[in-house]
């Protein structure tokens, strides 16, 4: 009889801790920190995929369109800043002009956009219409990657500094916050989707 109560006991001092393992953040603070580098992988994933497709378009828009010297220059010039930059998700700063060379390319996409409008040849040919469905595409992917983004770093936040979690962080891990994606009115303003209207 006394065997089987320290079997019970034991295994209930088992499900407890096991409980107050999971519950205080030792594991749950370093998966919300890997889903943060997961988010983080995926949109810079697309912002890369969006930067691969440029020069085709510009090449297909240079090819009708060789007066648009300056809007093409635009778009180069943004896709080598955007291409270039490297962001430290801890630094405030970092983000913020990674979101703003991004943000930048997104600007210069658009304008090429709606300068193109004013060529029937352009938009009649399929290479360009080819090329505005896979932009319009990587842009709605952007979109989807940026929310992730945040609301990853939202969860992590949250875990190293809602308790209980926060005190297993202050002890062993000693993450700080994280900056938030889209918090900077400017660069929210800024990163607005280019838009490809195929109705015109």
């Amino acid at each position: 009889m006394n065997v089987m109560k320290n079997r019970l006991l034991i295994a209930s001092t088992l499900i407890a801790s096991g409980a107050g393992v999971t519950g205080c953040g030792l594991q749950s603070i370093p998966k919300s920190k890997n889903a943060v580098d997961a988010a983080y992988a995926e949109v810079t994933n697309q912002y890369q995929r969006r930067a691969d497709l440029v020069p085709n378009l510009v090449e297909v828009v240079k090819a009708t369109a060789a007066t648009e010297k300056e809007t093409l220059e635009a778009v180069v010039n943004a896709r080598a800043k955007a291409t270039q930059m490297q962001v430290n998700l801890g630094d405030a700063e970092s983000v913020r002009q990674f979101q703003s060379a991004q943000a930048s390319l997104s600007s210069a996409l658009s304008r090429l956009m709606v300068v193109s409008e004013n060529y029937p040849q352009l938009k009649a040919s399929e290479s360009y219409r080819d090329l505005q469905v896979q932009l319009e595409g990587t842009e709605n992917r952007i979109t989807v990657a940026r929310q992730r983004v945040i609301a990853a770093i939202e969860e992590h936040n949250n875990q190293i500094t809602i308790f209980p979690t926060s005190i297993t962080n202050n002890f062993i891990y000693h993450y700080k916050p994280l900056p938030q994606w889209g918090s900077d009115k400017d660069v929210k303003t800024l990163e607005q989707a280019p838009k490809v209207d195929f109705k015109k």
